[in-house]
């Protein structure tokens, strides 16, 4: 059980596919969550399929979507920091940390869930979590919550091993599909095709990943 979970990525959607089952067994349990969502990722290249957004209208639709997840999930305290889709790697490192560092301190999180940082592909992913990092290094040792990382490149467990936690959802797999399908401008398409090859096409969905940041200094 924990005291409170503080999630932070850059995009609407990133919560649905990686961690959403994790999250909607603590919303059951009654652990508070926090959703620190960077952009509305405005810059996304899906429009839909068939398409019913246009580069003008993406970003209220996505924030809309991001809501309606939330809810699925069981996040109630949703913050939109307001960056730009695709500039995160670009963003003053300490301004992001300090934005971070706050939501922090006012929410005293147990657990925190952000992406690998290096690990994670895309370069908002990598600046999100590095920004989670250096935000939690301000910390005292002994006072800094757990971090669970997302990674998924290539040489992940190459490079830092197997995942330390690896978690069954099947049991609220209906939900986690339902979170993803909130996501509709993004994720039609991919859920129609995964319909179309079967149920075993979603299969990949009923587990969850996570890697424990090691702290230098921490055992």
């Amino acid at each position: 059980m924990e005291r409170h979970i503080l999630v932070v990525f850059p995009h609407p959607d990133d919560e649905a596919f990686g961690v959403s089952g994790t999250l909607i067994l603590h919303a059951e349990n009654g652990t508070p969550i926090t959703y620190a969502c960077l952009t509305l990722g405005e810059m996304g290249r899906n429009m839909g399929k068939p398409p019913f957004a246009n580069r003008e209208t993406l970003p209220l639709i996505r924030k809309k979507e991001l809501e309606e997840a939330c809810k699925i999930i069981g996040i109630n305290d949703l913050r939109l920091l307001g960056f730009r889709d695709k500039t995160i790697e670009f963003e003053d490192e300490e301004m992001l940390a300090d934005r971070i560092s706050a939501i922090i301190a006012e929410t005293n999180p147990s657990l925190i869930i952000t992406f690998y940082p290096g690990y994670s592909v895309h370069p908002d992913h990598n600046a999100c979590g590095a920004a989670v990092i250096r935000a939690v290094e301000r910390l005292p040792l002994e006072k800094r919550p757990t971090v669970h990382c997302v990674a998924f490149s290539k040489n992940c467990e190459q490079e830092i091993g197997h995942p330390d936690i690896i978690r069954d959802v099947s049991s609220v797999i209906d939900k986690k599909i339902a979170a993803i399908k909130a996501h509709r401008s993004q994720t039609e398409g991919l859920m129609q095709g995964a319909a179309k090859r079967g149920g075993d096409a979603l299969t990949w969905l009923k587990t969850e990943a996570f890697w424990t940041y090691k702290w230098k200094g921490s055992n």
